[in-house]
């Protein structure tokens, strides 16, 4: 069992309780009891019964106080990151994204949302949602639920004085800070990254923007198809000679989302070393730039401005979409011995000593000619005629799947991708999500609980931190916090 201690009454300069800790954090029941004595003057002495303190009010078991959350809690978690606290203040993609890759690797990510609205993601729901979700269940979506498992939210107006004490009280305790706020916003706020290092030295705060907090661009807002098109790559995506075209993906929110959770993770392994924490700044512009990779080089090296190549490759011919007899088929030879088995898998072995196309300079070269001739070739037969031709041929290939297919697909049935979890807001008592993306031997990725409704652990999180009921209350009343009660959810006007 643990315990923790007393309701801390709300003060601009409150003592940190020095009990204010998990059994297992102190050596005995004993000692606890001795701190509380000591703390409030009392002769140890005095001491009485446990019952006494529970009954009181001082001590709460973290077991009777549990409600509906349980499975969120950070007891229930599992993973190379149990034990780590993260505020997650971010919003929409790129960030949560983040966030979530940690939260499914064991941390405790409390969601710091806004009192009136929470998650803008909480309201984009797709035509046709709206019957998969209860009528009083509040704000949420399937958008939002793709970003925000195993996490704890909680309502928090950080524009005011007890809603902010509150909030560096969570951030005394907590490993990592993430937001995705305009740069100078959490200043304005005082809870910048100088003020949590200085209440927390071993503090990492990571900072998702627009372009980054310096330069002529850094008070930009940014998304994810306006990154693409300032950082290139909406230039270089569509067909050749069409128009640019977003990618059926925000690319750049989700790499911003991995690159961050990466430093995070790089951050909090330089801590071990240093004993502090640091500063970290993203931004889907530099990310996007970052991701320009050999696109980058040819022009920075070579002056060669990038082209839309659609499905087809730049340097490595063939390599592309061909339209089969009912489907879409793509494969690729990559060098000339893959060319040569491709030409065999065609029945036109003839192809590969073909002068035009003997070498991969020369397949480059004369890309055009050889498109003729493959896609006549793949005319001839049928996805599944083709895919049965290529099974066991050491080519690289795979058919143009839909989302049916994808979700269908076996392989995604044996590495366990897709997972039912029960959400006590949607009408059928469960939803459908992804599973992570990647596997450990030993301390392996676990989804814990639902995406939480907006507000749902306030409570619990506030009397983790030592609130009592009737301070809970007010902060309520006085729309300090809001959030989930019981079966009722804040309702958003």
């Amino acid at each position: 069992m643990e315990v923790d201690v007393g309701a801390a009454p709300y003060g601009g300069h409150q003592p940190e309780y020095p009990f204010s800790k998990s059994l297992t954090e102190v050596t005995t029941l004993a000692s606890v009891m001795v701190m509380i004595m000591k703390y409030k003057g009392k002769s140890v002495d005095m001491i009485l019964p446990l019952d006494h303190y529970i009954s009181e009010g001082i001590v709460a078991t973290r077991a009777s106080r549990r409600t509906s959350s349980s499975l969120a809690s950070p007891e229930s978690a599992n993973g190379p990151l149990k034990g780590m606290k993260i505020l997650d203040l971010s919003r929409v993609l790129a960030a949560p994204y983040c966030s979530q890759i940690l939260a499914d690797y064991g941390a405790d990510v409390i969601k710091v949302e806004d009192i009136d609205r929470g998650d803008d993601t909480r309201y984009w729901r797709q035509s046709g949602e709206e019957s998969s979700w209860k009528s009083d269940a509040g704000p949420i979506s399937y958008y939002f639920a793709a970003v925000n498992r195993n996490k704890r939210s909680i309502c928090l107006n950080l524009k005011s004085e007890k809603g902010r004490d509150i909030f560096l009280r969570l951030a005394r305790q907590a490993d990592v800070v993430i937001d995705n706020f305009r740069p100078g916003a959490l200043e304005r706020l005082r809870l910048g990254y100088d003020t949590l290092s200085e209440l927390n030295p071993r503090i990492i705060h990571a900072s998702v923007t627009g372009y980054g907090p310096s330069g002529p661009f850094a008070k930009r807002a940014g998304y994810d198809m306006i990154a693409g098109a300032e950082a290139g790559l909406l230039h270089l995506t569509g067909e050749k000679n069409g128009p640019p075209v977003r990618p059926g993906l925000g690319l750049t929110d989700i790499s911003t989302g991995l690159y961050t959770h990466g430093a995070i993770m790089a951050a909090l392994y330089a801590r071990e070393r240093t004993g502090r924490g640091q500063k970290i700044d993203a931004s889907l512009f530099e990310t996007q730039v970052a991701l320009l990779s050999n696109v980058a080089l040819a022009w920075l090296n070579l002056g060669q401005e990038a082209e839309r190549w659609g499905t087809q490759h730049p340097s490595v011919v063939p390599y592309d979409a061909f339209k089969t007899k009912d489907f879409y088929f793509v494969c690729g030879a990559t060098n000339d011995k893959q060319f040569t088995t491709l030409c065999r898998l065609l029945g036109e072995e003839s192809l590969a000593s073909d002068e035009r196309f003997k070498t991969s300079a020369d397949r480059v070269n004369n890309r055009d000619d050889l498109f003729s001739i493959l896609n006549r070739l793949f005319a001839k037969k049928s996805m599944d005629e083709w895919i049965q031709e290529f099974e066991g041929s050491g080519m690289p290939y795979a058919p143009i799947n839909t989302m049916e297919k994808v979700f269908a697909h076996p392989q995604t049935e044996a590495r366990h991708m897709v997972e039912s979890i029960p959400h006590n807001a949607a009408v059928s008592g469960s939803i459908k999500i992804l599973g992570p993306a990647v596997k450990f031997s030993d301390t392996e990725p676990t989804i814990r609980s639902d995406p939480p409704l907006l507000g749902q652990h306030t409570t619990d999180i506030l009397e983790e931190l030592g609130y009592d009921d009737m301070t809970i209350k007010t902060f309520m009343d006085d729309r300090v916090v809001g959030g989930h009660i019981g079966a009722d959810v804040l309702k958003v006007e």
